[in-house]
């Protein structure tokens, strides 16, 4: 309600002021006045203040963002790659970053140095292949490294060697949630088909498969730190993105096919929550919640609760109503409370079975109440027979 009033009262004041532009445009009727429509030396000396202006606001704004939020940029990455990632990022930034301030700075200065003046003529030349070969040979060198540089990056990021040792585990999407698949002690992923979902099963996963035998299902992702754990991905319906930020990992998860990505975690759950600018970061976090807490306290809400960092696993593609709310916990542990961990958790083929037993003795006491309801309908059938004939007897003397 409040946002609608602001923007009434705005259109109103547009209104107002364009009513008091004509108004004064009335009162300049028989007055002398240049209404030839042509720039005077005045609008362009004016208008080449203006984009200084403009130019300083521009400045101006960087680097009060860079100083107000830049703060908020991820930090320290936990995973081996992340420095690489962090890297690329980096330069391109600077380099970003510098472009414009030269471009910006030059555009400006050459638009208020060449403004227009009476009787002056600008140069005109049709062509130049000394400007031709600045602009076109020094960008394409630039990005021809940048792009050198990330696709060395992202091939020591994506390579698996095939005999390397890791953790199996691949990452179902669907809407609105994710769940986990281990391989189990074989480390080898059973095969899959979403037209095998059914009952417990709800990855679709082919249980006559023998590799599917001792594969783990879970809501909750667990990976041991220093250990290279490759994901592979699907989707049961639409396109998802598995993103996990502090592990500078992301992958599109794309129905009907198996995406991968591979990554080594560089520090446990514990270990990131006691870094120095998490434990501020966390700190600053539960300030806020505080303060808003007291808001709504006094407002007979509830209290919000304490802040506590835990990796995350999200969806980085809108892909439904509630996509901001599809995500998965993670824990890094230690490799001996992960194993711990694995060790405890029953397999897919045993769930399945539990599932089939529960159901059994279902069908017992529903046969059982059949048999039961049979029984009654016989007796009470043969009671009625029993008084007809008797009523019979009785009428026929």
């Amino acid at each position: 309600m409040t946002s609608l009033l602001v923007i009434i009262v705005l259109v109103l004041l547009a209104v107002a002021l364009w009513q008091l532009t004509k108004i004064f445009d009335l009162t300049q009727v028989g007055s002398s006045s240049d209404d030839s429509q042509v720039a005077s030396d005045n609008d362009n000396n004016i208008q080449g203040y203006i984009m200084f202006g403009f130019l300083a606001f521009i400045y101006i704004f960087t680097i009060y963002g860079l100083l107000k939020w830049g703060n908020l940029a991820l930090h320290t990455p936990a995973s081996e790659h992340g420095l690489l990632v962090d890297n690329l990022m980096n330069i391109t930034w600077v380099l970003i970053f510098t472009v414009q301030v030269i471009t910006q700075g030059l555009l400006y200065w050459f638009s208020f140095k060449n403004r227009g003046h009476k009787d002056k003529k600008a140069l005109f030349f049709a062509d130049s292949n000394k400007l031709e070969a600045i602009w076109s040979i020094i960008p394409s060198v630039v990005l021809a490294c940048l792009i050198l540089y990330g696709l060395y990056a992202w091939n020591n990021i994506m390579f698996v060697d095939k005999d390397e040792d890791v953790v199996e585990i691949e990452l179902y999407a669907q809407q609105f949630k994710w769940t986990a698949r281990y391989a189990g002690n074989d480390n080898v992923l059973g095969k899959a088909n979403v037209r095998l979902i059914e009952g417990v099963n709800t990855l679709g996963v082919d249980m006559s498969d023998k590799n599917s035998q001792d594969d783990i299902v879970v809501t909750e992702l667990h990976i041991p730190k220093g250990k290279k754990v490759h994901f592979k991905m699907r989707s049961q319906d639409v396109l998802h993105s598995a993103y996990m930020p502090h592990f500078r990992a992301q992958m599109n998860c794309v129905p009907g096919m198996v995406t991968e990505f591979a990554f080594v975690p560089t520090y446990t759950t514990a270990e990131y929550r006691e870094l120095p600018f998490m434990i501020e970061k966390v700190a600053n976090i539960n300030k806020l919640r505080a303060e808003k807490s007291v808001e709504l306290v006094a407002k007979g809400g509830t209290a919000l609760d304490p802040y506590t960092f835990d990796y995350l696993l999200l969806c980085n593609k809108i892909c439904g109503a509630s996509h901001y709310n599809m995500q998965m916990k993670v824990v890094v542990d230690t490799p001996e409370d992960y194993k711990k961990w694995l060790s405890e958790k029953t397999t897919l083929a045993q769930d399945i079975k539990a599932a089939a037993a529960a159901e059994k003795p279902a069908e017992g006491v529903e046969g059982a109440a059949a048999d039961t309801a049979a029984k009654v309908k016989d007796t009470v059938k043969a009671v009625i027979d029993t008084v007809k004939a008797a009523v019979a007897k009785v009428a026929m003397k």
